[in-house]
């Protein structure tokens, strides 16, 4: 894959559906992923991902430039810290390392270089003990995962009770959500489970939910 080829134009928007996507290896054996943005380099550039560990494989130990973020969406995530069942929510920042790995197998959502700063935080959450916030319109929970002072960036899990509908708004730093369960539509169409959407910073939608659904979204992150 040539250096910067994959929605590497943050002013656009972006969508893809990773059910409809085929698994490619990675450089280590049993270790797949369907990758879903990539600007610079194809194995040390930006990159949103998501990837899945065969039982029994490992990447050698690495640290990770410009940080690291995972959720776990399945299986037993493990390396040096711990092991990191589904709904673990990880930040590595600069400078962590580890050699990460899944005896039982696993898949991640993963996101490279976009955590930034060796001030950073290591975090590690269990989303699956976490206290969900009422949102901003009736039938929408929030769990908080990431906001601090002095980054533009926040993180957070969003569930849409069956039938939400949100108001029109916009995002001047941008929006990213990942489809985890259910489905999201907006004047953009239909995203079903395993649906990737990047927003551009100014952009408008309407999301609203059917049938329910639970996202990962994080906004702020684009602007500029």
């Amino acid at each position: 894959m040539p250096d910067g080829a994959l929605n590497a134009d943050f002013a656009t928007l972006a969508i893809m559906r990773t059910s409809e996507m085929e698994w490619v290896e990675s450089p280590a054996a049993g270790i797949w992923r369907k990758r879903l943005e990539l600007a610079g380099p194809a194995e040390s550039g930006r990159v949103t991902s998501l990837v899945r560990y065969d039982p029994g494989c490992a990447f050698p130990a690495h640290e990770h430039p410009g940080g690291e973020e995972i959720l776990v969406l399945d299986g037993i995530f493990q390396d040096d810290a711990g092991d990191w069942p589904a709904g673990s929510y990880l930040l590595n920042p600069e400078g962590f390392r580890h050699a990460p790995g899944s005896a039982t197998g696993c898949t991640l959502f993963v996101k490279l270089r976009q955590y930034p700063g060796t001030a950073r935080r290591h975090l590690a959450l269990d989303t699956a003990k976490g206290e969900w916030q009422a949102g901003r319109t009736p039938g929408l929970q929030v769990l908080p995962l990431y906001a601090e002072d002095g980054y533009p960036e926040v993180m957070r899990l969003v569930r849409y009770a069956p039938g939400t509908d949100f108001p029109r708004h916009d995002h001047p730093g941008g929006e990213e959500i990942y489809v985890i369960e259910g489905a999201l539509e907006d004047e953009f169409g239909e995203h079903g489970a395993g649906a990737w959407m990047r927003y551009p910073a100014g952009s408008v939608h309407t999301p609203r939910s059917a049938g329910g659904c639970l996202l990962y979204v994080r906004t702020g992150h684009l602007a500029g």
